[in-house]
């Protein structure tokens, strides 16, 4: 999966499932703030420079907020009305801006590797950085005790090598290594981790993995979700007090880049609607730094088909926007195909030096059976699409199932990659809006270039340009853990499209103006999150809002990425502080 998008990998489910379900299964909103109502006089006062992120009055001098939601926005003069002695006054050390949207990422599958040591490009430029990492983590731990790391990426480096087991064995031969590659697809041993999985030269492949080997020898290369399985079957598991921890960790590392709302991409996979609970049960006892929106996954454990899951969570109370302003259930989640860097993303053509173009996950019949089970409980669908191919079928279901449907479910196609004009005009006429991975562009851009796809589809990458010409509300995601969550960077890249590679520009008609990433940012992905009421700061919007150290409305995109984040806050009440 490019993109953690798809089925988890099975010992994700079983490492942390448990810790997950020992939490059960009652879900009860803490509903934070509903219980206030607006008093005569506002609770609080902002005083400073604000960019409010709607075009009508880009900046502000005050926002006064009452129970939560702003009630005046404007001049000092124009709000001080509004005011009295009870109030609060912020004067903020920089610049308030809207909370940033984040409208896919993963809590539930990032914290199988939370803690495992980073060996991605971004922290390891070279390869020889990788093995200079883990050699460094090894003296970090104890002889016999796993070293794990995570987000290796072997099409990132020149040559795409591998970890071998060989090298791996050199690396640390004393204790079992296991990196994953950052698609999950694929992991990479040395010789006591295979011994310590039970796996030799003699072990057959299960059914739909891989087991590669030179000469018959393994050489650690391990494939595919059922040979990861066996793999990682003799991990310690979590206690559920470390998954809480985990979560509150990932969501406040979210709310110090400025995000106040973000959406679980893919809920369920591990443990059911347990997850859903136990993000309520967090809740109840502290507040989450960022608003939750699930989407609930199409395939669950016990369930034979995308219409008993869909009755599965029906049965547990988890329909259409249940929860909370905190915590709410909002769409219905397919995976249609898989990672456009694993050659796995389903195209149209093949893939440069290959015979095929990927696969799809379903066919057109059961993909749309798997739609259709959504939509008859009047879900928001989430289809990720990575290949053209996969947006074609996609598309196709769409067009057919969505006429006579509800109205204004905002329907989503994820990463949409790589698309035709003709499909982003039929997006927008079925009512399909895309979300996408802008760091696709900025690390695989070059690889996508010049291995992977070649030149004339890598420039049909990612395009926020022509998908606000063709009328379409494009927003923009880090797809988390697969990239860090990093809004004001994802922006940067939707207007420069420079690849971090060479420093060229990747399909220039693409790049997108200022005002257009950052509403991806802000505006249309709290649209796509069914959440109205936030990404602008206006008056009977919610108070949830960053201080930064610079306008990104009002400075140059190139140093976007650089904007340090000092504070959130969600509803007027802090929920990050630097």
């Amino acid at each position: 999966m490019s993109d953690s998008c798809g089925s988890a990998i099975p010992t994700s489910r079983d490492r942390l499932a448990p810790a997950i379900a020992s939490t059960g299964e009652s879900i009860v909103p803490a509903r934070h703030g509903e219980q206030r109502s607006a008093g005569r006089a506002a609770d609080l006062l902002v005083v400073g420079r604000i960019a409010t992120g709607h075009p009508d009055a880009p900046t502000a001098e005050a926002m006064a907020v009452s129970a939560g939601r702003i009630v005046g926005i404007g001049t000092r003069s124009e709000v001080e009305g509004l005011t009295g002695p009870s109030t609060t006054v912020l004067t903020p050390d920089g610049v308030v801006i809207p909370g940033l949207i984040e409208p896919h990422a993963h809590v539930w599958v990032s914290l199988l590797t939370l803690d495992w040591t980073d060996v991605s490009h971004v922290a390891c430029p070279r390869f020889d950085d990788v093995v200079a990492a883990l050699k460094a983590a090894a003296g970090r731990t104890a002889p016999g005790e796993y070293l794990l790391a995570k987000l290796f990426d072997p099409s990132l480096y020149p040559g795409e090598p591998a970890l071998t087991r060989d090298l791996l064995d050199r690396v640390a031969g004393d204790r079992p290594v296991v990196v994953l590659n950052a698609s999950m697809h694929f992991a990479y041993a040395n010789s006591a981790a295979l011994a310590a999985a039970g796996i030799t030269d003699e072990t057959p492949a299960p059914v739909g993995g891989t087991l590669e080997k030179v000469d018959g020898r393994l050489t650690g290369v391990v494939g595919e979700s059922p040979a990861v399985t066996m793999l990682l079957a003799n991990l310690p598991r979590p206690a559920a007090a470390d998954v809480a921890r985990g979560v509150r960790q990932i969501l406040r590392s979210f709310a110090a880049q400025g995000v106040t709302s973000m959406r679980e991409a893919m809920t369920g996979t591990l443990a059911g609607v347990s997850e859903i609970a136990l993000l309520h049960q967090l809740n109840g006892a502290q507040r989450l730094p960022v608003r939750v929106s699930t989407a609930q996954f199409s395939t669950l454990a016990g369930c034979a088909t995308p219409a008993d899951a869909a009755a599965a969570w029906h049965a547990a109370g988890v329909t259409p926007f249940s929860g909370d302003a905190m915590v709410r259930a909002d769409a219905w989640k397919l995976v249609a195909d898989g990672s456009n860097q694993g050659r796995s993303g389903y195209f149209l053509l093949p893939y440069l030096g290959e015979d095929t173009g990927g696969h799809a996950n379903w066919t057109p019949e059961t993909l749309r059976e798997a739609m259709k089970a959504g939509l008859d409980d009047g879900w928001q669908l989430m289809i990720h699409t990575n290949g053209d191919a996969a947006v074609e079928m996609a598309l196709e279901a769409a067009e057919e199932l969505l006429p006579g449907t509800r109205a204004g479910l905002r329907h989503r196609f994820e990463h949409a990659s790589v698309t035709t004009d003709d499909q982003l005009r039929r997006m927008a006429a079925a009512g399909v809006s895309p979300s996408f991975l802008m760091d696709h562009v900025l690390y695989w851009g070059a690889a996508f270039r010049d291995t992977i796809l070649g030149a004339p589809r890598a420039e049909r990458l990612d395009r926020v340009a022509s998908a606000y010409r063709a009328g379409l509300r494009p927003s923009l995601h880090s797809d988390y853990n697969v990239t860090t969550v990093q809004p004001l960077r994802s922006a940067r890249t939707a207007v420069l499209r420079r690849l971090e590679a060479d420093g060229s520009v990747l399909g220039p008609a693409e790049c997108a103006t200022p005002e257009q990433a950052l509403a991806a940012i802000t505006t249309n992905a709290a649209w796509q999150l069914h959440a109205d009421d936030r990404g602008s700061l206006r008056d009977g919007a919610r108070a949830d809002f960053a201080v930064v150290d610079v306008d990104p409305w009002s400075s140059d995109p190139a140093g976007w990425d650089s904007i340090a984040v000092h504070e959130t806050y969600i509803d007027g009440v802090p929920a990050f502080q630097a």
